[in-house]
């Protein structure tokens, strides 16, 4: 099942309206005892209904989930729409995306609301483990990039994360050196992928990733790194992906 309201996030957006969307499994009505694990994810409104996805195509994983009968909640918050807002949002760096500079980056501001304020309200109003080795978090594209960061940040919440796509050229010296200063449990585990139809000729997005993944091995943490064959920026090519990053995660 998935719950659906509006919200705000002062925060961030003062009062524009945002949707949060909350996926519980069906078992949660047969055991009322019975507590799971929960993935916070970015782009919200692209993850469960095409009705409600930005380009008319959603990642299929309310479908996933329950043909899977997946033992996990999911909690997925909709982006600022307006103007480039969900750039600002979604980057902890002020840097170069998609022909604009990012000079507002809000991207800290974003996961403290999540952590300091979603979370204690999602583990008061449903039945989760609450504790860090239950706690994952995912995205994809800029979404991909706050994963990732959160893991490394935020890692006393989330001790796991799935970037796909994940926008890190922002600015990788400094992703690279949150990564070297950070303190990282060794129970971490952080997915990362690339589409070989989005990396273009020189292969570059991939090899900054290798180096990521480098960094994050160093830390102690295990990374798993894919390039996908095929792949390209698109719901429908990262819905392919959903069984690999739940089973590295292990989520499954």
């Amino acid at each position: 099942m998935v719950f659906a309201e509006q919200i705000t996030i002062p925060e961030l957006s003062g009062e524009t309206p945002r949707r949060l969307f909350v996926y519980t499994p069906e078992e949660l009505e047969e055991d009322e005892d019975r507590r799971y694990p929960v993935l916070y994810m970015f782009d919200g409104h692209n993850l469960f209904y095409d009705k409600t996805a930005t380009y008319g195509k959603s990642w299929g994983l309310k479908e996933y989930l329950e043909e899977h009968h997946t033992p996990l909640i999911v909690v997925g918050v909709e982006c600022n729409h307006e103007g480039s807002r969900r750039l600002e949002e979604y980057s902890p760096y002020r840097g170069p995306v998609a022909g604009d500079i990012i000079k507002n980056a809000q991207g800290r501001m974003t996961l403290d609301w999540i952590a300091d304020t979603l979370k204690p309200v999602i583990d008061a109003s449903f039945p989760t483990l609450p504790e860090r080795e239950h706690t994952a978090i995912a995205g994809s594209s800029m979404g991909g990039l706050m994963a990732i960061y959160a893991a490394v940040t935020y890692n006393h919440v989330f001790s796991k994360a799935a970037g796909l796509s994940p926008s890190i050229s922002i600015d990788l010296p400094a992703l690279l050196a949150d990564i070297e200063n950070a303190e990282i449990g060794e129970d971490t585990r952080i997915y990362m992928d690339v589409g070989t139809m989005e990396m273009g000729r020189t292969g570059g997005w991939y090899r900054d990733l290798e180096t990521v993944e480098q960094a994050l091995f160093q830390k102690g943490v295990i990374p798993c790194l894919r390039m996908v064959a095929g792949g390209t920026h698109s719901e429908a090519s990262w819905e392919k992906q959903i069984p690999v990053f739940f089973r590295h995660l292990g989520l499954e």
